[in-house]
């Protein structure tokens, strides 16, 4: 067990950088993308936005990509779009955030116990990243899997996180069916949750709403209760 954490503290020393770069052009339509947003929008963030939060999470939550008005502009994963509205509120309700909304990376919010990043790093036009994109980004998530502590929770917020989740850890998306609310055991004794996105357009029709998000994220505190001194 000693010699675990002794391994876990060595990678987040090691490999920080490997978990975020901000000057990586290695997806040449995305850094295009971004060089042409910043010349419409220059006060926006407009480069690959990086994880969000607790630097030991007791829960890690995986998103699909920043949002034109949100974390690319902002610099911080849902922050500044709607998106960001319930998944904030949540987090706050249930522990993990000292604030129920997330205005600004300037802003005095602070998550607790927990952290949030993307499957892809970069804004994508029309918010459809390609397969080759998730695939470069994944090194990044990889790393940032790998920092984690062994006993945290990953939560992927939509089918494509989901993926990438099982793609950085090696595992078969056959073994492992995307669905709300589910939860996965996985082989290194992690566990996975899913969920539909917190987008508008899952809110807004009623895919997700305001009562599935937060008895997903209940079942979650209920797991990991006892490590959050923040938790009633």
């Amino acid at each position: 067990m000693l010699n675990d954490r002794l391994a876990i503290y060595w990678i987040k020393a090691t490999d920080l950088m490997k978990t975020y770069n901000g000057a990586c052009r290695d997806c040449q339509r995305l850094a295009d993308f971004l060089d042409a947003v910043k010349s419409r929008e220059p006060d926006y963030f407009c480069k690959p936005v990086p994880a969000f939060g607790d630097a030991n999470p007791k829960l890690l939550i995986v998103g699909l990509a920043p949002g034109m008005h949100g974390a690319n502009r902002t610099g911080r994963p849902f922050t500044g779009d709607y998106a960001g509205i319930l998944l904030y509120r949540t987090l706050y309700k249930y522990g993990f955030a000292s604030k129920d909304h997330s205005i600004s990376s300037e802003d005095d919010l602070e998550l607790i116990a927990c952290r949030i990043t993307n499957a892809v790093k970069c804004l994508p036009p029309e918010n459809k990243p390609t397969g080759i994109e998730i695939n470069t980004c994944n090194q990044y998530l990889v790393n940032e899997l790998m920092a984690l502590d062994p006993n945290a929770i990953v939560l992927s917020l939509g089918n494509i996180a989901h993926l990438a989740v099982l793609k950085a850890l090696k595992l078969k998306p056959a073994d492992y069916k995307f669905g709300h609310a589910a939860r996965h055991e996985l082989p290194n004794g992690r566990v996975l949750y899913d969920s539909y996105h917190c987008s508008r357009y899952n809110t807004q029709t009623r895919r997700l709403t305001e009562d599935m998000f937060e008895q997903l994220f209940h079942a979650i505190r209920k797991e990991i209760h006892k490590d959050v001194e923040r938790f009633d």
